[in-house]
């Protein structure tokens, strides 16, 4: 038989209450270290019995009940012990825990999302959160909720493993659950969708709602021209000259390649450093002919020599259209990118032009990158991108790589902004 509490009287004296309450605690511990279910059950009951009102008391009869097996008694109590604290964080994911344990998702989820109303920021419900809609199926949501849990985690400073180890479960759920979205999103719209150049920039935008790849913005060194597209490489549309200049594509290379052979002083480092510069990611490239130029045309001026031995490139360039900036534009070069050579990624002046690249001699494994899309040169197929869009070159094979590279208006300048902007550079104080 277990021996009844003596009556409680916490209204009495403070002293006497505190000891009755402390005492009638310990017991219960006792009766739950020793196995005894019923007797933590009676002496937590006869507390609550006595003050009704206190949310201590019935989360802890609450507690009692879970651990015992009871969920539906759990969840009754757990509801009084919020309804006596509304704001008490604690209570709320005892009762989410308790719905869990009785399989009610519905009431897990009002409960969770009831802790979120009062901190949008904790983690522990917002951990929680993820995994019920994940457990629910409920993907879109899940993804939602393992998404915050990414985000907060990455903000606490010296991360306890369950946060470092809940990041590494939330990314490895939004990587699956986006491989799944684009397998049904193949199905929509077309697994080939890819090879449509008018669907491109829709197809940028599925990639970016999935978080397969980032949006890279602007980083001009040099002169920013507001509200023009940010686009890594232009539609190829933009350009109708590009047949004519490919159709040289054969006796360009042919130039090219004889004078790389016998360059004289017209073959440089592009790298080179002022004396005296710190080191940076340029320092492998400076000063030496890992990535080396022969410039035709250079910041507006030609290079008569280099032109008189290509004529056949000088001509195929006499019909692009060149932007005439005096001091400025155009520069027109080949660019010779030697044996496991990385250009590392950099943004360039001014987007107020595009790059044009010939690829001319490419072994096979040369890679581009502009922004969030990589391609591999094709010799003979040209293509326009906006260079202060951060991209990158790597040569990772055993041969050199050569590319005509020159520029000429970001097409998306009117007739009048091109010729404004003339003015303003010939201007320039």
């Amino acid at each position: 038989m277990l021996a009844p509490l003596p009556p409680l009287c916490l209204s009495g004296g403070v002293t006497d209450s505190l000891a009755l309450v402390q005492s009638s605690l310990a017991a219960a511990e006792a009766a739950r270290q020793r196995g005894d279910v019923a007797g933590e059950r009676h002496y937590l009951e006869q507390l609550v019995a006595a003050d009704p009102a206190n949310p201590e008391f019935i989360n802890r009869l609450g507690l009692q009940a879970l651990r015992s097996g009871d969920a539906a008694r759990a969840q009754g109590l757990f509801r009084q012990a919020v309804e006596r604290d509304p704001a008490a964080i604690p209570l709320l994911m005892n009762l989410a825990t308790a719905c869990r344990a009785a399989g009610d998702d519905a009431a897990e989820r009002a409960a969770l999302d009831a802790a979120l109303a009062l901190d949008r920021r904790y983690f522990p419900v917002l951990l929680r959160k993820a995994e019920l809609e994940e457990r629910a199926g409920k993907p879109s949501d899940a993804a939602i909720a393992w998404n915050a849990v990414i985000e907060i985690g990455k903000q606490i400073a010296d991360p306890a493993p369950v946060v470092t180890q809940a990041i590494a479960r939330g990314r490895d759920y939004l990587s699956r659950h986006a491989q799944d979205v684009a397998v049904r999103y193949d199905a929509l719209f077309g697994a080939d969708r890819d090879q449509d150049p008018d669907m491109r920039r829709f197809n940028r935008c599925l990639d970016v709602t999935l978080g397969l790849r980032r949006t890279y913005q602007n980083e001009c060194h040099g002169l920013y021209f507001p509200f023009l597209p940010a686009d890594e490489f232009f539609a190829a549309r933009h350009f109708p000259w590009f047949a004519e200049l490919e159709s040289a594509t054969a006796d360009i290379r042919r130039e090219a390649l004889a004078l790389v052979a016998d360059p004289g002083d017209a073959l440089r480092p592009y790298v080179q450093m002022d004396a005296g510069t710190p080191p940076s990611k340029w320092s492998d490239l400076d000063g030496n002919l890992n990535w080396g130029a022969c410039f035709l045309w250079e910041y507006g001026q030609p290079n008569a020599a280099v032109l008189d031995r290509c004529p056949a490139t000088a001509a195929a360039l006499a019909r692009t259209p060149l932007a005439p900036i005096p001091g400025k534009a155009p520069s027109a070069f080949f660019s010779i990118l030697r044996a496991g050579a990385h250009i590392p990624p950099h943004t360039g002046v001014t987007n107020t032009r595009a790059i044009i690249h010939l690829p001319l001699v490419v072994p096979t494994g040369c890679s581009f990158r502009v922004g969030g899309e990589t391609r591999a040169w094709e010799e003979g197929v040209a293509f326009a991108f906006d260079d202060t869009i951060e991209h990158e070159a790597i040569n990772p094979t055993d041969q050199d790589r050569i590319i005509l590279i020159f520029d000429v208006w970001n097409p998306h300048l009117s007739a009048a902004e091109q010729a404004a902007l003339v003015t303003l550079f010939a201007n320039q104080i």
